[in-house]
Formats: structure tokens, C-alpha cells, sequence
């Protein structure tokens, strides 16, 4: 008969101390999980706190908290006039008490044509105010806010502008009815000392950890319960795959283009980019001049 030979006492002990830390570890790690505000997940998910979102607002419009009687998330899938006008589909937006509108879009990727783009929004929203045979003295104020996570204007350093109608000649405001502010948190630098609410949220959007978080929540009372929200989300399953999901999509995004531009083929840049915003596979070919089976090859790739 073979006689079985037990492990020792001390062995067996040691192996469970090393799984028992490794454990640990694991825990530790996904309790230290915080997701970053520049994925537009998260950044939604944010918005939809009325006291993170009323502090941003007020930011955005340069007026304290307190004058902000109520702010209102509107669907963010804008109307068509015709069937094939384009879809425009926005991260934030949101109606004010005094029937002004928001929209605030979180953008990671840099693409072609993008003040085009931003132009196409806003006057979508502007223009989506009024019904058949309404006023034009109805139309509210519309600000298009673009927070950006690459530069847009690399011939200055400056990561906060705000964009009006203006004459050319005398500078004088033509109109004060639709704005664009343009926030690039590639430049921000060191410490803000500056008494600007929205450079604070810059920062904090482009926060990278608990620490970070933590110091800047100190600050100003808006900003705490934006971090305070920001823990409930990374520790909300549902909202975590979400976020993970939505990570991946940009990690598999920039491969593709990555390999696209690798090889010169700019059909396929065109074909991702496309639709990487929303387009159907038959819009796709009729807007790049190939065929629905072409196009479904390059997202296959």
C-alpha cells in the first residue's frame, strides 16, 4: 500500500496566507476603483445629480448656485425636420427655469470638421425651440458646451474660451442667442488660482484618482457632491459595466483607426468615424460613395 504524503502544517498555512492577501489585494483594488469624468458614461451619469448639475450650470453661465431656480434634463436625441436630416444626439442637455438650454458634451476623440459640428448642434438646438407659426421673440438663449480631452487650438494656451456672433469690423455682439464655450483640459497646468468656478470643474473632469477627487471636493460645495456622486457610480455594478463597456469601445475605436491610417485607408477612417456617431450602415455607404457590404467589411476588420 502507498502511503500518502501530507503537505506540512507550515506549507499549507503559508499557502493560504498568500491567498488570503492575494484576496486582499483584489479587494483593495476594486474598492480603489473611481471612474473618470471624460468618459461620457460617467459624465452623464453625473449630470443626472440636480445638485452637481445646478452647480456646473451656474459655472457655465458665470452666476452663483443660488440664482439657479431649477435646471431640467431634456432627451438628448434632437428633432428632425426632414427624414434625412441628421440625427443629432447629445451628451447633456438641459432646460433651465427661464426656458434657456445647456447642452454639455464630453468628447475624448478629436475628428475632422469638428467646429462644424458643434455649429450643426447648436443651431439644431436653437432652431428647435419654436413650433408652426411661433414667435422668433420666443427663442432662448442656447449654449453649446464642448469639454474636450485633446487640443483644439494649439497656437495658444489658453483652456477656456467663450465663442459669439461678433461684427468683424467694430467687434460689437451681434447676439447673445447662441454660444459656444470650448473647454480643453489638455491645457490645464499646475494649480488654478483664479476665482473661476469653471476652470474648478475642469479640473475635476479631469480628475485621474481618489486623491485628486478628495482635495478638490474640499474646495467648493458643488464639487464635493460631484465626487460624492462619483463614488456612488464606480461603486454601482450596473453603471461600472457601462462604463467598462464604453471604455472598450474607445479602446477598440482608436485601434481600428490606428490600423486604418496604418495602411492608408482613409474609406475606413471615414467608415469608423461614421459610425462611431450613431449612423446606420446604409447612411454610411451613401455618405462615403461604397457599398453597405464595403462598409460592413471595415467594421468587421
Amino acid at each position: 500500500m502507498k502511503t500518502r504524503i501530507k503537505a506540512p502544517k507550515e506549507t499549507q498555512m503559508e499557502d493560504t496566507s498568500v491567498n488570503s492577501q492575494s484576496d486582499v489585494n483584489e479587494v483593495h483594488q476594486q474598492d480603489d476603483f473611481i471612474m473618470h469624468p471624460t468618459n461620457d458614461v460617467c459624465f452623464a451619469g453625473l449630470m443626472e445629480n440636480p445638485v452637481v448639475r445646478k452647480g456646473f450650470c451656474a459655472a457655465v453661465m458665470r452666476v452663483k448656485p443660488e440664482e439657479i431656480v431649477e435646471t431640467e434634463l431634456l432627451p438628448t436625441h434632437l428633432c428632425r425636420e426632414y427624414g434625412d436630416d441628421k440625427l443629432g444626439i447629445l451628451d447633456v442637455r438641459v432646460r433651465l427655469w427661464n426656458g434657456m438650454q445647456i447642452n454639455m458634451e464630453m468628447q475624448v476623440k478629436k475628428f475632422d470638421f469638428w467646429n462644424e459640428r458643434t455649429l450643426f448642434y447648436l443651431s439644431k438646438m436653437f432652431a428647435g425651440q419654436l413650433r408652426t407659426g411661433e414667435s422668433y421673440e420666443k427663442l432662448k438663449r442656447c449654449i453649446q458646451v464642448s469639454i474636450l480631452d485633446f487640443v483644439l487650438f494649439p497656437e495658444d494656451k489658453r483652456c477656456y474660451r467663450t465663442v459669439h456672433f461678433r461684427d468683424d469690423e467694430g467687434g460689437k455682439l451681434y447676439s447673445d442667442k447662441m454660444e459656444l464655450q470650448i473647454l480643453e483640459l489638455k491645457k490645464i497646468q499646475g494649480e488654478i488660482r483664479t476665482g473661476e468656478d469653471i476652470l474648478k470643474w475642469m479640473r475635476f473632469f479631469n480628475g485621474k484618482s481618489r486623491k485628486e477627487f478628495e482635495d478638490m471636493a474640499q474646495t467648493d460645495r458643488y464639487v464635493g457632491e460631484a465626487y460624492e456622486a462619483l463614488k456612488r457610480l464606480s461603486a454601482d455594478e450596473k453603471k461600472r459595466l457601462e462604463y467598462e463597456a464604453r471604455e472598450k469601445a474607445l479602446r477598440d475605436y482608436n485601434s481600428q483607426i490606428n490600423s486604418a491610417e496604418k495602411r492608408g485607408i482613409r474609406l475606413a477612417v471615414e467608415v469608423i468615424r461614421l459610425h462611431d456617431r450613431g449612423l446606420p450602415d446604409g447612411e454610411i455607404a451613401s455618405q462615403c460613395g461604397t457599398s453597405v457590404e464595403r462598409v460592413r467589411e471595415i467594421l468587421a476588420i
